[in-house]
C-alpha cells in the first residue's frame, strides 16, 4: 500500500523542542511522509528543513479547541502560509455549530478560506463531541465554505478518529467531492490500512515511523 504517503507526521505537544521539529523533518523526508503537521510557531523551521522536497508544510489554526473568532484564526493562518505552510488544519467552531448558529459556523470556515486561497484546508469537526447528524452537518458547512478536506479529530479533545465516523465523513462530503483526513489515537499499522479501508485520504499520526515499520515487517 505504501502506506507513508498518506501520512501527516504530526507533533503538536505544547513542549515540542527545535530538536524535536527537527527529527520530525528529518523522519518525513526519509521516509517519503505526504507532510509534517507542527504548530504554527515551527513553520519557518519546518519549511526551512523541507525546502525542496516532496514533504508538504502542514499546520494547525485555531487549535485545539476552535473557539478563537474566525477572524483570529484567518490572521493566524494567513501568517503560517507566508511562513511556508501549504496545509492548514483549522478546528471549526464546535459551540456555534451545536448552538444552531450554522451560519455563523461557516463564515468562520470561510474566513480562514479566504485567508488562504490556493493552499489546502482542512476542518477538523472533532467527532467525539457531535453527534451523526451534527457530523453530517459539519461536513456540509465545511464543503459549502471550500474546503479541500475534512478530518476527524485534534487527538486533544475526548476521542479519536473511528471507521465509523470516517465512513460517515466520506459519504456526507461525497457529492461535493472533498477528501477525509483521519486523526486522532491512530498508532498502528492495521488502525491506519482500516481508516484508509473506509475512506480516508490522509493519516493524521504522531506513530508514522511505527506503522511504516509494521507494514514493511508484514511484507
Amino acid at each position: 500500500m505504501a502506506i507513508a504517503k498518506y501520512i501527516d507526521h504530526t507533533l503538536l505537544k505544547a513542549d515540542a523542542r527545535k530538536e524535536d521539529i527537527e527529527k520530525l523533518c528529518s523522519e518525513a523526508f526519509h521516509n517519503g511522509f505526504a507532510s509534517v503537521c507542527v504548530n504554527s510557531c515551527w513553520v519557518p523551521l519546518a519549511s526551512e528543513l523541507l525546502a525542496g522536497t516532496d514533504v508538504k508544510v502542514c499546520t494547525v489554526v485555531g487549535f485545539p479547541l476552535g473557539a478563537a473568532s474566525g477572524k483570529a484564526k484567518a490572521a493566524e493562518a494567513a501568517e503560517a502560509a507566508k511562513q511556508g505552510a501549504v496545509e492548514i488544519d483549522m478546528v471549526m467552531n464546535i459551540g456555534m455549530l451545536k448552538s444552531g448558529m450554522l451560519d455563523d459556523a461557516k463564515e468562520d470556515i470561510q474566513e480562514v478560506r479566504d485567508a488562504v486561497k490556493g493552499k489546502t484546508l482542512k476542518v477538523i469537526i472533532e467527532t467525539c463531541l457531535l453527534t451523526d447528524e451534527e457530523k453530517r452537518e459539519a461536513c456540509r458547512l465545511a464543503a459549502e465554505a471550500g474546503a479541500d478536506f475534512v478530518k476527524t479529530s485534534t487527538g486533544f479533545s475526548t476521542g479519536g478518529a473511528t471507521v465509523h465516523d470516517v465512513e460517515l465523513m466520506k459519504e456526507a462530503v461525497a457529492p461535493y467531492g472533498l477528501k477525509v483526513k483521519a486523526s486522532g489515537g491512530i498508532r498502528n499499522y492495521r488502525d491506519a490500512k482500516a481508516m484508509i479501508d473506509a475512506g480516508a485520504d490522509r493519516i493524521g499520526a504522531s506513530a508514522g515511523i511505527a506503522i511504516v515499520k509494521e507494514e514493511n515487517a508484514e511484507g
